[in-house]
């Protein structure tokens, strides 16, 4: 199983973590979007993270949109998830070109920008979505969410993210965790938390060594005896259609459409996630107009 994550917590239920290994996820999305190197990391670093908070939100029919508006030249990053952590996402630049870091690094923070926020939208089919946001800090996503969870939720976070990408530019390694103590944790244990933390390897390099999400898990809470709750196989699907579409060219308003028809003759509409492509012929808009 290439992609999966688990919920944990500890044997005193004071910290909880979700760690994930979806390196086929990112691969999928990177194939999808013909990304560069720094959009691929940027992409899968979101993808990981969004798919993780997908699986923090209650309702079994809730979905979450994670969005990335830093001003940088990769434009917009926008994952939606659903409950059971099933991913589709697009970056507004897949062919985004930036100089590496210092380190010989991939600079996703550069690509991204820091002049922006992160919001978090969770819509539980209510009249008004829940909608949190906090300002870019480094624009590198894990520490951006970090500074999301601490400040906008108050919930103290420690969030890890990463994509290792192969000489071919596919994804060798891709994966992250994200640890919470709860309120009820003891000083000590988030003294150790940090220490353990600080004291791995990157995330890649232990996915890269293949660590696997339950390995992973043992190295950041040592010696917090973790429980597994739940695992989850995630993917990355799009749920796109020809009928959402027309729906769509419904809302577009009958003036607009005419001025579609006599100016084009037909409609081809691109999905942002998954890049089908829907055409619709001249007398299918003439329909669609007639309904309206």
């Amino acid at each position: 199983m290439n992609n999966y994550i688990l919920r944990v917590t500890s044997k005193d239920k004071n910290i909880r973590g979700f760690f994930a290994v979806t390196t086929g996820l990112a691969e999928k999305a990177r194939t999808i979007h013909n990304t560069t190197p720094v959009a691929t990391a940027a992409l899968g670093r979101a993808i990981t993270a969004g798919s993780i908070m997908g699986l923090m939100i209650k309702g079994e029919n809730d979905k979450l949109t994670l969005q990335l508006k830093g001003g940088g030249p990769a434009g917009a990053i926008v994952v939606v998830s659903n409950s059971q952590g099933i991913v589709k996402a697009y970056i507004e630049n897949p062919g985004v070109e930036v100089p590496l870091r210092e380190d010989g690094k991939l600079n996703v923070g550069a690509a991204i920008g820091t002049d922006g926020k992160i919001n978090v939208i969770i819509d539980m089919g209510l009249k008004e979505p829940y909608v949190g946001q906090y300002g870019l800090v480094s624009g590198e996503i894990g520490e951006d969410l970090a500074h999301y969870f601490t400040f906008s939720e108050q919930t103290p976070s420690a969030v890890a993210l990463g994509v290792l990408i192969d000489k071919d530019y596919s994804v060798k390694a891709a994966g992250g965790f994200i640890v919470q103590p709860l309120p009820d944790a003891a000083e000590e244990s988030i003294a150790r938390l940090e220490e353990n933390i600080s004291g791995m390897k990157p995330i890649t390099a232990l996915i890269e060594e293949g660590k696997t999400p339950e390995d992973i898990m043992n190295i950041v809470l040592e010696g917090f005896e973790p429980e597994v709750l739940e695992k989850y196989e995630v993917d990355y699907v799009c749920d796109c259609s020809r009928e959402k579409f027309e729906k769509a060219l419904i809302t577009i308003g009958k003036e607009e459409l005419e001025k579609i028809l006599r100016e084009d003759g037909a409609a081809e509409l691109v999905c942002h996630f998954c890049n089908t492509k829907y055409n619709f012929s001249g007398e299918e808009l003439q329909k669609i107009i007639d309904m309206i």
